[in-house]
């Protein structure tokens, strides 16, 4: 089996849905709100695990409550905390979600997702050894995302880098990753004023732009490339972005090809947002096998 290991975060969700936001000084009343385990990084950890991959999570919770939730959940979905780092006496981190006119909105609050240190990592680089492919994102320090990146490279291990949410990656280090999947906003952070097709003429076969309901675009090294996302009727797209790279990684470690595994991923990210929560609608492997019954991963 094909073993996928993510470092980033985990926290706790608190969800609240409502008609419109709220303006300055103003409050409205919602109509739900949901506590859940998310985190980008254990977001990622449960999609692809749900997928049928062996998934080992590096990542940081607090001793209070949540960690507690969170652990559990991870032994529900099949990934492994056996090499997770618990810190005492400091809270759990938490992201705070508004769910308004289709899209949402967040504040994270990093608490123990600070701890997932250059030195931590370090410890676990016999993990990173055993992997097929790492996943990272940006809600963990940016020093241990850069360690991550170049001892990928030094390792010759294939990484997708998700630099989300939006933190400056020197264009040096962005080459490093073997895959970045950043959302049109954050590329157009992460690159400035620079011309979107020029970017990805830079980064062939490498640079993954999300466009939502549009879909996923790169440059395939000849041409430009548009892969279609699915149309499906959206409750709360919160964790889509995760699913996709979750299922990405899964679909490119089994072999398959660029524009299958962003086809692949569009679907399971579609699939997701029809339930509320980030991990709430993460389809399993047996709803994916529907849509894809060949996919190389599914092979038995």
């Amino acid at each position: 089996m094909k073993h996928i290991v993510i470092i980033g975060s985990s926290s706790m969700d608190f969800v609240v849905s409502a008609d419109k936001r709220p303006e300055k000084g103003e409050t409205i009343i919602g109509n739900q709100f949901v506590s859940m385990p998310g985190g980008k990084g254990a977001n990622q950890a449960v999609a692809a695990a749900r997928l049928g991959s062996k998934v080992t999570m590096l990542g940081s919770v607090g001793t209070d409550r949540y960690a507690d939730e969170i652990l559990n959940n991870f032994k529900k979905n099949n990934v492994s905390t056996e090499h997770l780092r618990i810190i005492p006496d400091v809270s759990t981190g938490t992201a705070h979600i508004t769910i308004a006119e289709k899209d949402n909105s967040i504040i994270v609050v990093k608490g123990a997702n600070e701890y997932v240190t250059v030195s931590y990592i370090e410890e676990k680089i016999n993990v990173i050894e055993e992997a097929d492919i790492v996943l990272i994102q940006q809600e963990i320090p940016a020093d241990t995302v850069e360690y991550v990146i170049e001892l990928c490279e030094q390792l010759q291990k294939k990484i997708i880098l998700n630099p989300a949410p939006y933190r400056k990656v020197s264009k040096e280090l962005l080459k490093k990753a073997t895959y970045l999947t950043p959302n049109e906003h954050e590329c157009q952070s992460l690159f400035e004023e620079e011309n979107q097709s020029d970017i990805l003429r830079q980064f062939p076969n490498q640079l993954m732009i999300t466009e939502g309901e549009n879909g996923v675009r790169y440059f395939d090294g000849t041409k430009e490339c548009l892969i279609p996302s699915y149309s499906v009727d959206v409750v709360d797209t919160t964790g889509a972005g995760d699913t996709f790279n979750a299922a990405f990684a899964v679909s490119l470690v089994h072999g398959e090809r660029i524009d299958h595994s962003i086809d692949f991923a569009n679907y399971a990210a579609a699939l997701s947002v029809k339930k509320i929560g980030a991990q709430g609608g993460m389809p399993t492997k047996d709803e994916m096998i529907k849509q894809f019954p060949n996919h190389r991963c599914f092979e038995v």
